[in-house]
């Protein structure tokens, strides 16, 4: 149960509650000047070891299949540290007005359903492991969380407002993956009370 990928995944989701702190902390740390803009530098902090946490998502999925270590709690574990980390971050997004909180509530109210959904299906035997739309839901809003952190830079430095195009993209692959879960699982999810 806890080999290698698991403790990655592990790492994970214990890298939330410094992101949570570095992000939240009630002191100002400055701001870091680009060009025009400026970011504040706990939300670069912040960014970075979000995008160091998002990473393990990738490196304990490549080690579970490199060492033929995929277990049934990894399946349950690996997704759920995402959605941690991912609601964590849009959470604190929306307190910094980044992101609609519409939005984030329409991503975080998947991730329970379809969590629910395999915690149902758990009941009766059967393990819901992510599927391709799953994953690129994941990388599409560790994309668009990422930039949203970056306060849109660099593209803020030319006009282009990348990181509120990335979470629309985000949005319609969580809503999409998330139909898709359902309707794959529907028959099983019927029969099992």
């Amino acid at each position: 149960m806890f080999n290698l990928p698991n403790k990655i995944t592990l790492a994970r989701i214990a890298l939330i509650p410094i992101f949570m702190i570095i992000m939240l902390a009630p002191f100002d740390w400055g701001r870091l000047e680009v060009g025009d803009e400026s970011i504040p530098v706990a939300h670069l902090a912040g960014a970075i070891l979000f995008i160091i946490a998002s990473t393990t998502d990738w490196v304990d999925g490549y080690y579970a299949r490199k060492l033929n270590l995929v277990t049934n709690f990894g399946k349950f574990l690996d997704p759920l540290a995402d959605k941690l980390l991912v609601s964590a971050a849009l959470i604190i997004l929306v307190q910094f007005d980044l992101a609609p909180a519409w939005m984030v509530i329409v991503i975080i109210s998947r991730e329970f359903a379809v969590t629910g959904l395999r915690l149902v299906l758990a009941g009766t035997g059967e393990v819901v492991a992510a599927n391709m739309l799953g994953k690129i839901k994941t990388w599409a809003q560790i994309i668009a969380v990422s930039a949203l952190l970056l306060h849109n830079l660099p593209f803020e430095l030319v006009s282009f407002p990348f990181a509120d195009l990335a979470l629309w993209v985000a949005v319609f692959f969580t809503v999409v993956s998330g139909w898709e879960y359902f309707s794959k699982n529907w028959e099983a999810l019927k029969t099992s009370n």
